[in-house]
């Protein structure tokens, strides 16, 4: 059968990674130092995987071969665990109901989401912005006050959005008179699409811009 399916420069491949921790199939290994598709019933071709590359190495092309196979990705899947998906509990020592504060948020922007953010609106002019994982929110105690205060919050997901940033993010940077941007991600390998999406869309602008990636571990610690 004729379908789309992922296709690797292995000339262009910088051997980086982070095509294979974007690929929820597990389609995409790293091998001799350059990714590799290991199989093509793996691979869905929905291009999950292309925002994370910054070389553009990766591209979805219409081929001859067998179809995708999804029971063959829950069986190869099942050899091991993505370390973002893990169910984990987390152990804090005040962990008794604590009376919610009267606290005033220190959002300044609306939408939050970066697919309905506006390209260009007044709050992005000689503005910090804050693009942010959705989960860092819930993971780190002090979001309000430590990231979003003083800045322009952009938030997503990219394993859940299934769409490349990059491009939205690129044309947000290029109108506007953006000063600094901080990536605030969790520690799980998915998050890096978010990074990588932001410094794609920095490159591709032609700006030279602070950026600054925070990352925040699963029980709500800065790493970096």
């Amino acid at each position: 059968m004729k379908r789309k399916i992922v296709n690797i420069n292995e000339e262009k491949c910088n051997g980086c990674g982070a095509c294979a921790d974007a690929c929820h199939e597990g389609a995409i290994k790293i091998v001799n130092g350059k990714a590799k598709l290991i199989r093509d019933d793996y691979c869905d071709g929905l291009g999950d995987c292309l925002p994370s590359c910054l070389v553009g190495a990766i591209e979805i092309i219409e081929k001859e071969t067998v179809a995708y196979n999804e029971e063959e990705v829950k069986k190869h899947l099942s050899q091991f665990s993505c370390p973002g998906s893990l169910s984990k509990t987390i152990e804090r020592k005040n962990a008794e109901t604590k009376k919610i504060r009267d606290v005033e948020s220190a959002l300044s922007n609306w939408p939050v989401q970066i697919k309905l953010a506006p390209f260009s609106a007044p709050y992005f002019e000689n503005s910090r912005l804050l693009i942010a994982a959705d989960c860092t929110a819930y993971a780190y105690a002090s979001f309000h006050e430590d990231f979003i205060n003083g800045r322009t919050t952009l938030i997503g997901c990219p394993k859940l959005d299934a769409i490349d940033y990059s491009e939205k993010l690129e044309e947000i940077i290029r109108r506007n008179n953006i000063e600094a941007i901080t990536v605030l991600r969790m520690e799980v390998p998915c998050c890096k699409g978010l990074e990588y999406a932001v410094k794609n869309a920095v490159e591709r602008s032609g700006k030279a811009l602070p950026l600054n990636v925070v990352t925040i571990s699963i029980d709500g610690k800065i790493l970096n």
